[in-house]
């Protein structure tokens, strides 16, 4: 789950990580009356779940109330990477001396923390990391032995400020169950001051029964409306970019069918995990959503009988077939458990569209020959 930037800087003062003073607008004329509020120059942020906002236009510094107005008027319903701005931080303005990049990340290859740190902040991590990878300085943290100021030294050098930041923003990280924190930039004034300028916090959506307060920020609008439907249904599903429909029983099946649809020459257009049953109801759950990709073709039914029989996943897809209305041609592939028995009930149903498949290579050749 990402947060928004007014968001973040929020979870950011619960951990006394010090950030600029503002206030959430969603009109002109709210803008108007949170830039009076802070009395000065302001800086107008459009507020989105995706980066690139100051190249869009998104970010504007407005000298005074009639500006911060205009300013937010020329930003609100702008489009940026595809989402519409609904909503804007109105932040006092900052003098900036310095510009300082602090992170904490989850690194999966390592599975340990990460943090990561430059003096060359304000642009985008990877431009640094390509372009002069020396001055990114990156340290993994033990999760047994956790963090310590020794790190942070090793991280930041000796200037106590910083260094509370990071001891701050790992606690953050740890305590909310995040797998990004990441301050770009990290500001120092020129009266010496060192605060958060920008927030981008995501949360680890499999620990947020934990954190019931930030589930609350959850900006239903703004996700996918595919995932949002998925999500309604009990369905895992990740939106993709492709035209062959993925849908497995496992979420390692459904992962290796993707890698196997791309290596018949295809595009998978998500991936989808209907778990480890077959029952009629989930296959409908899962087909519903799968169906509403305009950009689907074709449908990959992926599935390895074990402790769930394959001729009860038949069964399945063929009740499921009688309640969904699906216009593209669906391959299944069936093995394990009673396979032969699943396959046989299929081919003697011979549903219109419905192609079985022996292998799982035969069935992601027949899925991206059929979705060309």
């Amino acid at each position: 789950m990402d947060l928004y930037e007014y968001q973040g800087k929020e979870l950011f003062r619960r951990f006394d990580i010090p950030v600029s003073d503002g206030r959430l607008a969603t009109s002109a004329a709210e803008a108007r009356a949170a830039a009076e509020e802070l009395d000065g120059r302001v800086v107008v942020k459009a507020q989105v779940l995706t980066g690139g906002r100051g190249k869009a236009g998104g970010v504007k510094l407005a000298e005074d109330p009639d500006d911060a107005e205009r300013k937010a008027s020329e930003i609100i319903g702008i489009d940026i990477r595809g989402h519409v701005v609904t909503k804007l931080w109105i932040e006092r303005a900052s003098e900036i001396e310095k510009e300082h990049y602090l992170s904490v990340t989850l690194d999966r290859g390592e599975k340990r923390p990460l943090l990561m740190y430059t003096t060359e902040g304000g642009v985008e991590i990877e431009q640094v990391a390509a372009e002069n990878p020396d001055a990114l300085v990156r340290i993994h943290v033990d999760p047994l032995e956790g963090y310590s100021e020794e790190l942070g030294r090793r991280l930041v050098g000796d200037d106590a400020q910083t260094l509370a930041i990071v001891e701050k923003l790992y606690r953050c990280f740890t305590e909310c169950d995040a797998t990004l924190c990441e301050i770009n930039p990290l500001i120092v004034t020129p009266d010496g001051v060192v605060h958060a300028l920008d927030a981008k916090v995501t949360i680890d959506d499999s620990a947020l029964f934990r954190h019931p307060d930030i589930a609350e920020w959850r900006d239903t609008s703004a996700a996918d409306p595919l995932e949002a439907f998925a999500r309604e249904k009990g369905v895992t599903y990740v939106k993709l970019d492709g035209s062959v429909g993925i849908l497995g029983n496992g979420a390692g099946l459904s992962m290796s069918t993707v890698d196997v649809v791309v290596v018949a020459g295809g595009r998978p257009a998500n991936f989808c995990d209907l778990g480890g049953g077959g029952s009629a109801e989930g296959v409908v759950d899962a087909l519903e959503v799968i169906a509403r990709d305009a950009q689907v073709r074709s449908i990959l039914f992926n599935i390895f009988g074990g402790i769930t029989r394959c001729d009860e996943v038949a069964r399945g897809i063929l009740a499921a077939l009688d309640r969904v209305d699906i216009s593209v041609p669906l391959v299944v592939r069936l093995d394990g458990t009673n396979a032969d028995d699943g396959r046989r009930i299929l081919r003697e149903a011979a549903p219109e569209g419905l192609h079985v498949e022996p292998t799982m290579l035969d069935a992601a050749r027949r899925a991206v020959e059929l979705a060309a």
